[in-house]
């Protein structure tokens, strides 16, 4: 059983919590706005935490033209599940996804 946090504990998990979500949202701003490209976003993916952490589906609604139904069928026709993170995609998977990017699969 895990203690409970003290108040100083909790004010430098919170502190990491916003700053996790304002590098999330930094990194789907880039996607969105055509600063970062999905490939460069995918290979960082292993290496920055906030990348890795961040869902392949949300990477890919943050690309312009991509909503939910495209990406939920993009990731069904790749085999890759819709819940999984940019870190855990195996080497085929993130081959297959960035083919199937290019060929507008």
């Amino acid at each position: 059983m895990e203690l409970p946090r003290t108040r100083e504990q909790r004010a430098v998990a919170v502190v990491k919590a916003e700053e996790t979500r304002t590098a999330r949202l930094d990194l789907l701003a880039s996607l969105k706005c055509g600063d970062s490209t999905f490939p460069q976003v995918l290979a960082m993916a292993k290496t920055d935490s906030v990348v890795g952490r961040t869902k392949v589906a949300q990477l890919l609604k943050a690309l312009p033209g991509f909503g939910p139904t495209r990406v939920t069928t993009l990731l069904k026709n790749v085999g890759i599940d819709a819940n999984g993170r940019a870190a855990e995609l195996a080497e085929p998977q993130s081959a297959a996804l960035l083919e199937a990017l290019v060929t507008g699969g």
